[in-house]
């Protein structure tokens, strides 16, 4: 999970439906009311599922999909929260959403025990214990989320973070710095302006800027802003540079 201080504060907004990677340990021939291993049993039959057979549907869940959102989740109906109307044991009728599953691997399935791990990478609002439902229940029986593990979120990768007691002991030794990333670096997969000094004023000025290497750009494209240092974002309007936000 990328934690934001600082002037850094303010990218949160422009990175919050980035897509992101899970690794999804799943058992099949289980139903809970929360869709993951934590909740009450509904339902629990032996299956029999092949890899094969399982690796053969993951193909129906590639691309444009439709997902109910789970009763224990935090999207509001009537402005109440589904999994406090769960907790009270209500069901309520929720709408369909739409979301992108870019690529499903089957990583591991014991064809004995029924339990795998998918490695999923998606669009934000997917509910990967409800991704994992809907493929058993096209394999004919039941299945629920033992473990979820977020690998890539806002384009870094688990491999880039730290844990909480690596932090208070690099905080400690003072060398917790060299581990913070500058905001560019956020939008690293993002294009790039440069600015001359004369351009740097009239931009941070909120002047609309024609400028050249634009057409490369298409329309709305968000682009980073460079003057003497990172300046900002700011995306093309009708050829013209736009801010969007202001980080130095």
């Amino acid at each position: 999970m990328p934690i934001f201080y600082g002037k850094a504060t303010k990218a949160i907004n422009f990175l919050q439906d980035k897509d992101k990677t899970y690794l999804a340990k799943f058992k099949l021939g289980i139903k809970t009311d929360t869709k993951d291993i934590t909740g009450e049993i509904l339902k629990e039959e032996k299956s029999s599922v092949k890899k094969k057979e399982f690796e053969k549907v993951l193909e129906l869940f590639l691309g444009k999909i439709f997902q109910i959102p789970p009763m224990y989740s935090a999207v509001k109906v009537s402005g109440v929260a589904l999994y406090k109307l769960a907790r009270q044991g209500k069901v309520v009728e929720r709408k369909e959403r739409e979301v992108l599953i870019y690529s499903l691997k089957c990583l591991e399935f014991d064809e004995e025990k029924q339990e795998g791990i998918l490695e999923v990478f998606c669009s934000s609002g997917t509910y990967i214990r409800t991704l994992v439902e809907d493929i058993a229940l096209k394999l004919g029986t039941y299945g629920v989320l033992l473990e979820l593990e977020r690998t890539k979120a806002c384009g870094f990768s688990i491999e880039e973070s730290l844990k909480i007691e690596e932090v208070k002991r690099l905080k400690e030794e003072e060398k917790l710095e060299k581990y913070v990333k500058t905001i560019d670096e956020i939008f690293r997969d993002l294009g790039k302006i440069s600015l001359s000094l004369k351009e740097q004023e009239k931009f941070l000025n909120g002047v609309r800027l024609k400028i050249e290497g634009m057409e490369n750009f298409k329309e709305k494209d968000m682009v980073r802003v460079y003057g003497e240092k990172f300046l900002g974002l700011a995306h093309n309007e009708d050829g013209f540079l736009k801010i969007d936000r202001i980080f130095c």
